[in-house]
């Protein structure tokens, strides 16, 4: 892995002093009575029904959502850059692939994925870098390759920090996402706005979205 920014250094050594904690969460978005279930099943679904090919989750942490991939009929491995989440991540589902690595500079040759989820691991960009992830994913994504985002949505308002349990992250309008996403070189499949759970503060946004012609 290159040598990591300042930012995401600092993202890292967060997550790093929580991930036991974080794994043992309980995760309300793979409930059977979750809708978020269905929207990874439509991702899985418009992944297999393409050419064949690996799917990376991106920010994996301890690795349940790689899992549930898995479960779905995917050839998926995770990626995450705190080195204790990939511990715990290989550690819990030892028949999974699990590297540490940074979603802005992937160690993949270009065009190799048939997908990617990130799964709220986009959350804790700096809103002027969002832009270079997007790049990235799409470099690796083969021709026709999809790409799921999870976010906290902004309701209204513009890019807006907050209070994250772990360290800073960003809310975002989806459309102001959406926007980016196309400008990256990215068609919009669908997108999903639910409203906060219980125990939620937020809305939660979900874009999924597939590899394009690239842009102008």
């Amino acid at each position: 892995m290159t040598e990591l920014s300042s930012h995401l250094s600092a993202t890292a050594d967060a997550y790093d002093a929580v991930a036991v904690r974080y794994a043992e969460l309980p995760r309300g978005d793979l409930d059977a009575r979750s809708p978020d279930r269905e929207v990874l099943a439509a991702f899985a679904e418009l992944v297999r029904t393409g050419d064949a090919g690996p799917v990376a989750e991106l920010g994996c942490g301890p690795g349940p959502v790689t899992a549930h991939l898995r479960d779905l009929g995917l050839d998926v491995f995770g990626v995450d850059l705190s080195p204790v989440m990939i511990d715990l991540a290989r550690e819990a589902y030892p028949d999974l692939r699990f590297e540490v690595g940074s979603m802005d500079a992937l160690d993949l040759a270009g065009g190799t994925l048939a997908g990617i989820v990130c799964w709220y691991s986009v959350i804790h960009a700096p809103p002027g870098d969002v832009p270079s992830y997007l790049a990235e994913f799409r470099r690796v994504l083969a021709p026709g390759g999809h790409l799921l985002l999870a976010f906290f949505e902004s309701e209204g308002e513009p890019v807006t920090a907050f209070d994250h349990k772990v360290t800073t992250a960003f809310r975002w309008p989806i459309d102001g996402l959406a926007e980016l996403a196309g400008e990256a070189g990215f068609a919009e499949v669908g997108r999903m706005l639910r409203e906060p759970g219980e125990g939620e503060r937020f809305r939660q946004g979900r874009l999924l979205m597939r590899k394009g012609e690239r842009p102008s």
